[in-house]
């Protein structure tokens, strides 16, 4: 057998412990031939061979995104980005300028606008969208898109400005006049403004509703959906990311995804879950199962349940186990009681079925953490690799359940305020400096022996995982009292690698350059041990390979 493909000359971090380092790797078919030496894997070189020289750069296996959403961020490449717009002059620029570039848009929509947008002690409000856009609806997304903020006529126009009854957890913020402020908190306050638009809401409907396209999308639609799908797939491939973990999720992305997959265009593996929301029967869980069962190959699969137990700390959506340091009273409300959702998670681990929650706030880890055991004592021990996704606080007495019980702590680097970017306000004062040593804390939960896998949520976070690795290795502290959290280039690599393959259940697969494993491979054209993890931003791969096939090259 003679390789199809052989990346030698740089140096390869295998994130193999029987062989962490190599100078070469071969490629035949689908599989991982030979790694080694120079030497050794040219001798695998036939007629047919391409050999591609790695220039003294890093040979990695590709990334695994362990939380992200596909569709919803492919679909949000083409919106107005307002990432780090400070003031009111600036998102005047930034919005006009698209507007002329975009004259036909029904619902201008804007991504990343930062909660201190205006400023500090100026909230954004309708107003401020009304001063630069009265005629034509607006709705403009903070980067956690827990919250949104729209003006006046997209306001009325969605029935929001007199406010409405919402569920718990999900608030529209009213003014001293009695009208609503302009501020939408979580999806039930937010979607009646997304959905004024014409382009429809497929890319969101994973998300949402978890439910499918009602009526199913005619031709003209799903190759348009297609072609969302296939931009965004494109954009992860040239980032290095060959196994993408989505968190949201519904039978038709799988559908897409399939056919995208029939066509040859499935340039990443790809997991999709069932989105489990507080409005369905547990009996519906049986559609979980179906999906699982339907969907299980080495590149397209199924067999998790996502759920959201809370928002986000910025809007006051995250549920504490204590109050608000800045909202004395107030803890946020869970999306689903406890007693629910540990019967929810009972029978999901009945089936099987991997369980993934998003949980930010401690209140609601200890929540997810509380079900997990509930179905641990009803169906006994076993491989179940149930996720919490985000753990951006967590009470410290909750840090040691993690191992006890198996559960995996899937982390994003770009999320600590003051990283990426991101400001520090109003993230530090709501928590409060007693909770900052238990926030985002890495090093407390790999001393007690959790796993971590990384992800950014894109298009939460920029999907670059060579600047998701330099936050890693280059957090601050936000006081003298907190630990380092700083990882180290082999922890946070192993995290967006082996661990996120082992959160998939593909850890005998890929996430590892080992002979015999899927040819999942990222070429950089740096040394990453050589190289100032304070500069990995915007370090492009060379080439990314999936499934033996070259899906991007520089």
């Amino acid at each position: 057998m003679t390789a199809s493909l052989i990346i030698t000359g740089g140096r390869s971090l295998t994130m193999d412990p029987a062989r962490p380092r190599a100078e070469a790797v071969a490629v035949s078919g689908n599989r991982i031939l030979r790694v080694g030496s120079h030497a050794d894997v040219m001798a695998e070189k036939g007629a047919g061979t391409r050999v591609i020289d790695a220039a003294g750069g890093s040979i990695i296996p590709g990334f695994v995104e362990a939380h992200m959403h596909l569709f919803a961020g492919a679909a949000e490449l083409g919106h107005l980005q307002l990432f780090g717009t400070r003031g009111i002059a600036e998102l005047r620029s930034r919005i006009e300028s698209y507007i002329r570039a975009n004259p036909g848009d029904d619902l201008i929509i804007g991504e990343q606008a930062d909660y201190v947008i205006i400023g500090e002690h100026e909230p954004l409000s309708r107003h401020h969208l009304d001063s630069i856009l009265r005629d034509r609806p607006i709705l403009v997304f903070s980067p956690d898109h827990h919250t949104a903020w729209a003006n006046t006529i997209a306001l009325e126009k969605a029935g929001l400005l007199k406010g409405r009854k919402l569920g718990p957890g999900n608030e529209i913020v009213m003014g001293d006049d009695g009208l609503a402020q302009g501020e939408l908190r979580e999806g039930e306050a937010i979607d009646p403004v997304r959905s004024l638009s014409s382009k429809g809401m497929r890319d969101r409907l994973g998300l949402v509703t978890g439910g499918e396209p009602e009526p199913y999308p005619g031709k003209a639609d799903f190759e348009t959906d297609l072609e969302t799908l296939r931009r965004g797939l494109a954009h992860a491939a040239a980032h290095g990311i060959t196994f993408i973990q989505n968190m949201d999720g519904n039978l038709y992305t799988l559908e897409l995804l399939e056919e995208l997959h029939r066509r040859g265009d499935l340039t990443a593996r790809v997991r999709v879950p069932f989105h489990f929301k507080n409005s369905m029967d547990i009996s519906i869980l049986e559609k979980a199962s179906m999906m699982a069962a339907r969907y299980r190959s080495d590149m397209l699969s199924s067999g998790f349940v996502k759920l959201f137990m809370d928002g986000v700390v910025d809007s006051g959506t995250a549920v504490m186990v204590d109050d608000y340091a800045d909202r004395p009273g107030w803890r946020g409300e869970p999306l689903f009681e406890p007693r629910r959702f540990a019967e929810i998670a009972v029978e999901a681990d009945r089936r099987g079925l991997q369980i993934a929650v998003h949980a930010i706030g401690d209140g609601a880890v200890r929540i997810v953490l509380d079900g997990y055991e509930a179905a641990l004592r009803a169906n006994g021990r076993r491989d179940s690799r149930h996720r919490v996704e985000h753990v951006e606080v967590i009470h410290p007495g909750d840090i040691p359940r993690f191992a006890e019980l198996g559960v995996l702590a899937s982390m994003q680097p770009p999320h600590p305020p003051g990283n990426h970017g991101l400001p520090l306000e109003p993230y530090l004062s709501r928590i409060g400096e007693a909770r900052w040593a238990h926030a985002f804390a890495w090093k407390a939960l790999r001393q007690a022996g959790a796993r971590l896998v990384f992800g950014t949520d894109w298009p939460v976070s920029d999907v670059d995982p060579l600047w998701s690795l330099q936050s890693a290795m280059t957090r601050g502290r936000w006081n003298n009292a907190m630990p380092d959290n700083r990882q180290t280039l082999a922890q946070a690599l192993h995290a967006y690698t082996a661990d996120g393959a082992y959160a998939g259940f593909m850890e005998d697969k890929t996430g590892v350059l080992k002979e015999g494993m899927l040819a999942d491979i990222c070429v950089l054209p740096v040394d990453l041990e050589m190289a100032d993890p304070g500069a990995f931003r915007g370090i492009a791969p060379r080439m990314t390979v999936c499934d033996g096939r070259v899906v991007f090259e520089k």
